[in-house]
C-alpha cells in the first residue's frame, strides 16, 4: 500500500489591507512549490470587500492550476467565477451550500475533531472533510483540538480526502503529513515566514515529502 500524497492548501488572512502587495506575495508562494487550493477566507468582510479580493486574487491562483475556494459564501461563488466553498458547522449547511454552488464545484465542510461529524459531510457528499485545530493558531481561537490520530483513522477507512488545519508552520507539517493528511491547510505559517511566503512553501512542500515518505515506510 502506498501513503497518500500530501498537497498544500493556502488561507488567506481574515484581512488583506494591500490587495496589490498581497497579490506579490500570492505570486510568489504559487510559484514556488506545489499548491493545490487557496481558500479566500475574509471575516469579517462585507460582499464586496469579498468581490474585490475574489476579481484580484482569483485569477492569479486559476491561471496556475489552483483551485479557489470561498470561506462561508455559496452565495458568491458561482457569480465570482470560483471553484467552490468551504462550510463551518456553523455556516451554512452542506446541502444549502450544494445546492447554491451546484453539483460541479467543490464543497468542503469543517469537522473539528469528529469523526462522527466528517462521516455525516462525506455521506451527504462534501469533497473533503477538514479536521482541525492541530496547533493554536494566532489568526483564530479554535474551539476544538484535534490529534493527529485522526488523520490516520480516516485515512485507513474512508475515501474522501481530509484536510488538517489550525496552526500548522514548517515545524509541524511533517508529522501531519505522516499522519495522513490529504492536504494542509496553512495560514499565517506561510505569510508570516520569517524569510518570505516563497521560502515557506518550499520548506512546507519538503517537510510534507518527508512525512508522505515515512508513512509508506510503515505501512
Amino acid at each position: 500500500m502506498s501513503a497518500p500524497e500530501c498537497r498544500l492548501y493556502l488561507l488567506t488572512p481574515p484581512s488583506i489591507p494591500d490587495l496589490d502587495a498581497f497579490a506579490r506575495d500570492l505570486e510568489a508562494a504559487l510559484d514556488a512549490g506545489d499548491v493545490a487550493c487557496l481558500q479566500l477566507r475574509l471575516k469579517p468582510a462585507e460582499a464586496a470587500a469579498i468581490e474585490a479580493a475574489a476579481r484580484m486574487l482569483a485569477p492569479i491562483a486559476q491561471a496556475r492550476g489552483v483551485a479557489v475556494i470561498l470561506n462561508d459564501r455559496p452565495d458568491l461563488v458561482a457569480p465570482l467565477g470560483l471553484d467552490g466553498v468551504h462550510v463551518g458547522q456553523s455556516d451554512a449547511a452542506y446541502a444549502a451550500a450544494r445546492r447554491a454552488v451546484g453539483p460541479d464545484r467543490v464543497v468542503g465542510v469543517t469537522c473539528h475533531d469528529s469523526r462522527h461529524l466528517a462521516m455525516e459531510a462525506a455521506e451527504a457528499g462534501a469533497d473533503y472533510v477538514a479536521f482541525g485545530a492541530f496547533f493554536p493558531s494566532p489568526t483564530k481561537a479554535a474551539a476544538t483540538r484535534a490529534d493527529p490520530e485522526i488523520l490516520s483513522i480516516w485515512q485507513e477507512t474512508m475515501e474522501v480526502p481530509c484536510v488538517a488545519i489550525g496552526g500548522i508552520t514548517v515545524v509541524t507539517a511533517e508529522a501531519l503529513a505522516r499522519a495522513g493528511a490529504d492536504f494542509l491547510c496553512v495560514g499565517s505559517g506561510i505569510w508570516d515566514h520569517p524569510d518570505g511566503p516563497a521560502e515557506a512553501v518550499r520548506d512546507m512542500t519538503t517537510a510534507m515529502q518527508r512525512g508522505v515518505k515515512a508513512r509508506a515506510l510503515s505501512l
